[in-house]
């Protein structure tokens, strides 16, 4: 049997079933939601189910509510299969007084125009994430993120990882995907991401909305992504670069794309920073392109561990994006967002994490002990200037 690693996600699910009625877990398949779900449900309606999954589809088109029978948490696993079990759910914990009633999960990004409420304040929404270095192993977790906040005077010092950057460019390439874990080569574990990546161009870019999408021009759009990882590039920087690879795309075609790519979680977009600044320089307002994980550019690119070991140009875009992806997934549990600053100036930081109480960190990633000077050095100029 395989062992179940902890993740981030047990603690926020278990404290949101405490006072809300039901949970909704959403983020990319395969990163360990119904994996997770179970470990906190007492029973289970899977809408993919082989043998029951027909059933369910059907009861759930006639008779919701009739579903939505049985011990609970109850979780129902890819909800979005039936759209009309959104509103029940909703009707179910509006009747009851109880809390921890349902927990759904998916792999998609709610379809608003499919459902008549948005169930707020009935329904909490936690997006899940493939696994942290920590989640999976990989860090000792010797230094906490809200530790750092919250004890100016923590020491640090002589606190370094255990991982080579061998270790650490294997992991970007594999990922955080529970399944690799599982596997006993490093070969097969690399092979996950690459069959992750031919389902989302050949089935799942379509099914999302009944669209039909090419596989070739999905390809070719996450191979420009790659290429233009951890980076501020416009719509047309992209457009131009996928015609280089696959032809002209319009706009529109472009958009629905990428669109697609969003409410599949495979791209995510980090929001600028606008601080108050003194003087005050114009801020770069334009989204950071990264992946959901930093192994979706690895294998766009066709990229290996020993390609990367000898162009540390390319995986420094890699490293920024496995470095967000993380804090995403520690900042999730204290509600932090994590954003980015650049201004006209040239003063950045890679990556801000903002506190809901207003306090942030000014973040810098980098490889090497002189680049890691310098990216201090440029925070501390950053930080004289804000009010």
């Amino acid at each position: 049997m395989k062992k179940y690693l902890p993740r981030y996600t047990d603690y926020e699910l278990k404290e949101s079933l405490e006072y809300m009625g039901a949970v909704l877990i959403t983020g990319p398949k395969w990163c360990g939601k119904t994996t997770t779900a179970k470990q906190q449900c007492n029973s289970l309606k899977e809408l993919q189910h082989p043998v029951y999954g027909k059933s369910y589809l059907k009861l759930a088109d006639t008779n919701p509510i009739e579903l939505l029978k049985g011990e609970k948490p109850m979780l129902i696993d890819e909800w979005q299969m039936a759209p009309e079990l959104w509103d029940a759910v909703r009707y179910l914990v509006d009747e009851s007084d109880e809390d921890g009633l349902y927990i759904l999960t998916g792999s998609t990004i709610v379809d608003e125009s499919k459902i008549m409420h948005s169930g707020a304040g009935r329904i909490k929404r936690i997006v899940m994430r493939p696994m942290s270095l920590y989640e999976s192993g990989e860090s000792t977790g010797a230094i906490s993120l809200m530790d750092l906040f919250n004890d100016e005077d923590l020491n640090i010092d002589g606190i370094t990882s255990n991982l080579s950057i061998s270790d650490l460019i294997f992991a970007a390439c594999r990922g955080g995907w529970p399944e690799s874990l599982n596997k006993k080569t490093k070969k097969q574990q690399l092979a996950i991401v690459a069959n992750y990546i031919d389902i989302i161009c050949n089935s799942d870019v379509s099914k999302i909305d009944g669209v039909r999408r090419n596989p070739q021009k999905v390809k070719a759009i996450l191979k420009s992504y790659s290429r233009n990882i951890s980076t501020l590039a416009t719509k047309k920087t992209l457009m131009k670069d996928i015609k280089t690879e696959y032809g002209d795309i319009s706009a529109p075609t472009y958009n629905s794309y990428i669109d697609a790519l969003e409410r599949l979680y495979i791209i995510q977009n980090i929001h600028g920073w606008s601080p108050n600044i003194r003087p005050a320089n114009t801020i770069r307002k334009s989204c950071k392109k990264e992946f959901i994980d930093p192994s979706i550019a690895v294998a766009s690119l066709n990229l290996t561990p020993e390609k990367l070991l000898k162009d540390f140009e390319t995986f420094g875009f890699i490293f920024e994006n496995l470095c967000i992806r993380d804090l995403l997934v520690y900042s999730s549990s204290v509600n932090g967002e994590v954003l980015y600053y650049n201004d006209d100036s040239g003063l950045e930081a890679n990556c801000v994490v903002y506190l809901s109480d207003g306090r942030y960190a000014l973040i810098e990633f980098k490889l090497g002990n002189r680049e890691i000077d310098k990216g201090a050095e440029n925070l501390l100029k950053l930080k004289k200037l804000i009010n």
